[in-house]
């Protein structure tokens, strides 16, 4: 799972620092070592490498952060954590015990200056999101299918009694085609088709000069707009980061101009408005053209028909 916003100006990952055999980076020996540090805490139940390094994502670029994902019953103390943050080689800075979008800790790396983002996640929890989407398919407005994305695309790094090798197995099926409609029949109303829809309520925003909620609806938009798109090819979603390029090289079916699309809408949102609007509805009705490519109707998806 990735969090929000990203990093830029650390060092690209260099090889041969201490440590480190042939062909391993920086950011691999520091992972392992962060991995090898929790797995014999008693509440841990496996360690993975998540994120763009992990193969869940499209790949690290120069700063990526390094996502290691912690897994485990129970909260760990943060004393332990503590002790693995100076037992792997120190911080330059660091941010223990952080919960302002789930329990994780942060710190540079004091020999590397990498910078190390460790997310907790409860095992019963993940295993619940898993179980929300395979088996009762359940749809939010937007990133429905993220956790799934996350354990299917982790790289294990720690797993000594095979828990997450199951649920890894669990997450190995095809798309089920009752969660597509459930995200597509949650998420496309909201577009434009019902009244409080993020197309009215940017409308609204637009007429009175409100830029801060216009960008929270286009924000809204395009969380939804992006749900739909992933669902309509059966692919899941990967998070907040780099959509556009996700979308552009997983997805086999997209809307006309998606990418231009896209960048105009946001481009124009603080410097046209009045254009702003013309270009919410060409954003949507060429996802509503591959919709009904997909053999969509209005009978079997009410929202198409234009209000």
């Amino acid at each position: 799972m990735t969090g929000p916003g990203g990093r830029d100006g650390l060092p690209a990952d260099p090889v041969g620092a201490p440590g480190m055999s042939a062909g391993t980076t920086t950011s691999e020996a520091i992972a392992r070592r962060v991995a090898a540090l929790f797995a014999p805490v008693p509440q841990v139940a496996a360690v993975a490498l998540g994120g763009s390094r992990g193969g869940a994502g499209l790949g690290a670029v120069a700063g990526s952060d390094i996502d290691v994902e912690i897994y485990a019953r129970g909260e760990i103390a943060l004393d332990v954590r503590r002790s693995i943050v100076d037992a792997a080689g120190g911080a330059r800075r660091a941010e223990l015990g952080m919960r302002f979008w789930g329990p994780s800790d942060e710190w540079i790396d004091a020999a590397t200056g990498a910078h190390v983002d460790v997310v907790y996640f409860d095992v019963a929890w993940m295993e619940d999101r898993i179980a929300a989407v395979l088996d009762r398919h359940e749809a939010s407005l937007g990133y429905t299918t993220c956790f799934w994305h996350t354990v299917r695309g982790c790289r294990t790094l720690e797993d000594a009694e095979g828990w997450l090798a199951g649920l890894k197995t669990r997450c190995d099926v095809p798309y089920p085609e009752a969660l597509r409609a459930s995200i597509i029949g949650l998420n496309h109303p909201v577009l434009r088709s019902v009244l409080p829809s993020y197309a009215s309520q940017i409308a609204k925003a637009a007429a009175r000069d409100d830029l801060v909620s216009v960008n929270h609806r286009l924000a809204g938009l395009l969380a939804s707009y992006f749900d739909v798109l992933f669902a309509v090819n059966r692919t899941t979603h990967p998070g907040e980061k780099r959509l556009v390029e996700a979308a552009t090289r997983t997805c086999s079916r997209l809307p006309e101009g998606m990418a231009v699309d896209v960048d105009d809408l946001l481009r124009s949102s603080g410097a046209d408005l009045p254009g702003l609007l013309a270009r919410v509805d060409r954003l949507i009705d060429r996802l509503d053209a591959l919709l009904r490519a997909e053999g969509f109707t209005e009978s079997s998806l009410p929202s198409l028909r234009r209000p």
